[in-house]
């Protein structure tokens, strides 16, 4: 309850929710382990020059919730984790505001190296990297992707509506392929699969603008009631 508080929040959740059914195939956490594998040398852009770690993304393999933010950080790229700075803090606030634990989601960004001094990605840097981010989701297959902020939003919905019109608003994924070579036929079967997108605000933004947190709150209620179906 003291963490709700913290984060802002005004309402009180205590049940926590499961992980997704686990009858059906499914990939194993060594399918993800290794595209990590994979992705922790790649070379495709230039911010492998200035990296020191890859931030590949942690959490529940099976996660029926994926959040998805922009890029590393300073202390992501020393830690090699994502979301573990203020930012972070704040987020494993919401998350356990919702009763669940960072354990039980997934957690990645847009981009797997920081882009020096946390500037923008470029989009040389985002098409190098989006199909790494594809490859997660395919793996994961989450029920919900709850994308953080403009930048990470208008990158997976492939739009340039402002993220104050974008947020509160389900939309399906893939409603637009992350690159520019077209979703390959055995993928483009996951248009079928009901994966939905919440955009909401980026947890920076909100440690400068407290008075929205409600506002997240109110998208963090309805991706749990989404996953709890």
């Amino acid at each position: 309850m003291q963490l709700e508080k913290e984060a802002g929040m005004d309402e009180y959740i205590f049940q926590g929710i499961l992980t997704r059914h686990t009858s059906g195939p499914k990939d194993t956490p060594e399918s993800l382990e290794s595209l990590k594998g994979e992705v922790s040398k790649c070379v495709s852009c230039d911010l492998h020059t200035t990296r020191r770690n890859v931030v590949f993304g942690s959490g529940n393999p099976k996660a029926r919730l994926m959040f998805v933010g922009e890029a590393p950080g300073e202390d992501e790229d020393l830690q090699g984790l994502p979301f573990v700075g203020r930012a972070g803090q704040l987020l494993t606030k919401i998350i356990e505001a919702m009763g669940l634990k960072r354990q039980d989601v997934y957690i990645a960004n847009i981009l797997k190296c920081r882009p020096p001094k946390n500037r923008a990605p470029l989009p040389p840097e985002i098409s190098a990297c989006a199909d790494n981010l594809r490859r997660q989701i395919d793996l994961i297959k989450p029920k919900v992707i709850c994308t953080l902020g403009k930048f990470a939003s208008q990158t997976l919905l492939k739009t340039e509506t402002p993220i104050t019109a974008l947020r509160g608003k389900f939309q399906e994924y893939p409603a637009f392929d992350l690159t520019s070579g077209g979703i390959p036929p055995e993928r483009d079967r996951r248009r079928d699969n009901g994966i939905k997108v919440m955009p909401t605000f980026h947890p920076a933004y909100l440690l400068r603008n407290p008075q929205d947190k409600k506002l997240v709150w109110e998208d963090m209620k309805n991706i749990r009631k989404e996953i709890a179906k």
